[in-house]
């Protein structure tokens, strides 16, 4: 029998801690910990969007990430400090970022403005991309029902479609397991990132076999697996956003939130 090294069954997430509003400048934050990975997630609201979206009315989501030199045991040189071009691995992760949270928001309905959501990595065990998507949605949420108070959807529906959260699953010595730490991770034959709303539709899904190609009904059962995570993650958010005071049915236009 497959045993994890903190002690949790196969399916099981790690566990979450939030703390909302930890950044008292930014319209929306917070501390987002899920076992030994802690990421700082802020929302900035800016009134202007790109180019390409003037005169159109709509709004835009965009991401920011990067790693904290500090990640890691001993102290790493950073790879995109000033003047040097992102890494490709940094331009992936905060590309997924922006398009899982987009998937959340209906971008006319948000009007034309441009919602940052920074996503620091400040203690790295796996799962930092999966942490920054499902703790950035909180952010965003945050921002939204500020943005709502202050009167700015008027009195018609808010922008906000779904729920958004991200969660990794993996294949180890033929087990499937759900939320790789790093130690996991690194022996996996396969690692799947899901990304999925609270309706239990998908956005996106990275995957990759090391080495020997896998059967169609592997990848079905990592992808269960990862959508029953996103569930238990969603609830997560909803109980953080709750006591915070946000009420996600009046910042939705429809779909399930």
């Amino acid at each position: 029998m497959f045993l994890r090294r903190d002690g949790r069954a196969l399916d099981a997430p790690r566990s979450v801690e939030i703390l909302p509003g930890f950044h008292r400048l930014a319209e929306g934050s917070c501390l987002y910990r899920a076992g030994g990975t802690v990421v700082l997630c802020t929302a900035s609201v800016a009134d202007e969007v790109p180019a390409f979206l003037r005169d159109t009315g709509k709004g835009w989501v965009t991401a920011e990430y990067q790693m904290h030199p500090r990640i890691s045991a001993e102290r790493r040189e950073p790879r995109d400090g000033r003047g040097k071009a992102l890494s490709g691995r940094t331009q992936e992760i905060q590309r997924l970022v922006g398009r899982a949270l987009r998937a959340a928001v209906d971008m006319s309905l948000l009007g034309p403005r441009t919602i940052t959501i920074d996503c620091d990595v400040l203690e790295a065990d796996g799962g930092t991309r999966t942490a920054s998507i499902t703790g950035g949605f909180i952010a965003l949420a945050l921002a939204l029902h500020k943005l709502h108070t202050q009167g700015v959807f008027g009195e018609g529906p808010g922008p906000l479609r779904d729920q958004v959260a991200s969660i990794s699953a993996g294949l180890i010595e033929n087990v499937a397991l759900l939320d790789l730490d790093y130690s996991e991770d690194s022996r996996a034959r396969v690692d799947l990132n899901l990304v999925a709303t609270a309706g239990g539709a998908i956005v996106e899904v990275q995957g990759t076999a090391e080495g020997a190609p896998i059967p169609r009904e592997t990848l079905d059962r990592l992808v269960d697996l990862s959508l029953a995570g996103v569930q238990a993650l969603c609830k997560v958010q909803r109980t953080v956003l709750i006591s915070a005071g946000v009420d996600l049915v009046l910042l939705g236009s429809g779909g399930v939130v």
